[in-house]
């Protein structure tokens, strides 16, 4: 009986230590995916603090080599990205977002009802011509994550 016990024991401690072999194997085989981060912006009042956000996601996780972020802005928050009356500061920092290969895509919808070309917004802006809650639709099919802060 004790015999058994012992065979019991020493085929489960190299059964325990195999899983945790094969498990250390298989992380350090498959590298992390990179993280795809969809923002919403509608509110013009949000502005600041979504570009905040976005910029503090990007240091959080080492810059844009480590996530891929798409901003999507429809509604009363494009008249912040107006070029002729945007901030010196909201420029700048959409600048630096176009140049890490953010996605900064205007509502077609949007630009329409608020009489603007792609040549009226910040450099860096791409039209979603079917529209902002379309385009978000379309990034989330393709694994982003939505967030709405």
């Amino acid at each position: 009986m004790h015999r058994r016990n012992i065979l019991w024991v020493a085929l489960s401690a190299f059964g325990a230590a195999l899983a945790t072999s094969r498990a250390g194997a298989a992380s350090e085989a498959a590298p992390a995916a990179k993280l795809k981060v969809v923002y919403h912006l509608s509110d013009l009042d949000k502005v600041n603090f979504v570009i905040g956000n976005i910029q503090n996601h990007l240091d959080g996780v080492g810059g844009s080599e480590h996530v891929t972020i798409a901003l999507v802005v429809h509604g009363q928050a494009l008249r912040a990205f107006h070029s002729a009356s945007a901030s010196p500061d909201l420029s700048k920092r959409v600048g630096q977002f176009s140049k890490a290969g953010l996605e900064l895509a205007a509502c077609g919808n949007t630009m329409k009802s608020q009489n603007v070309a792609l040549k009226d917004l910040l450099p860096g802006f791409v039209a979603a011509e079917r529209g902002g809650v379309v385009r978000i639709a379309e990034l989330q099919s393709q694994g982003y994550l939505y967030l709405r802060p």
